[in-house]
């Protein structure tokens, strides 16, 4: 009777992990051997704060559910100690926050992880993690689209002020 129970805990574990790799719009796994409990306990602060889920789970629960959600190729990267972070909402955050850490934190590896549904290696991940934040795109796109208004304004202007001037100079020129 143990037996059943503990089969249908793992299998329900299966199934939730098999779940957040489907819904997560950024899964970053990262390979967290040689970090210590205050490195660790930071790395998760940081990642609660951006809305970022970090679970470290068995490679062979993670397989069994690679393959229920057709992700298999992440199989390859399955290997030692391996943490799993699962962003929902943000596709840039967990990239962003595990690289930095990474570069700070010789021991945190990461090993790759699945992209809007398509999995992709480290060298993927870290290029994401370069990406400006949602908020600088946006403003970036902001500034983009002001650029033609701005201008068209200064040319309006300057128009303005040469008129302006020519009437000045027409002016004086019926004075003298």
């Amino acid at each position: 009777m143990a037996n059943a129970k503990v089969i249908q805990a793992k299998q329900e574990a299966v199934d939730v992990v098999t779940s957040k790799l489907r819904e997560s719009a950024t899964t970053v796994v990262a390979d967290y051997r040689g970090l210590n409990v205050a490195q660790v306990t930071e790395l998760r602060k940081q990642l609660r704060e951006a809305g970022v889920e970090f679970q470290v789970l068995k490679n062979t629960l993670v397989r069994r559910a690679t393959a229920a959600a057709e992700l298999t190729e992440l199989d390859e990267v399955l290997t030692g100690p391996t943490a799993i972070a699962f962003s929902v909402e943000d596709a840039i955050a967990p990239a962003k926050i595990l690289n930095d850490f990474a570069k700070k934190n010789d021991a945190l590896k990461v090993k790759g992880g699945v992209v809007e549904g398509r999995v992709v290696g480290a060298d993927q991940i870290k290029a994401l993690a370069e990406l400006p934040s949602r908020e600088g795109l946006l403003s970036m796109l902001l500034s983009v689209l002001q650029a033609p208004v701005r201008n068209f304004a200064l040319a309006v202007k300057a128009v303005a002020e040469k008129k302006k001037a020519q009437q000045a100079l027409n002016l004086l020129e019926k004075v003298s």
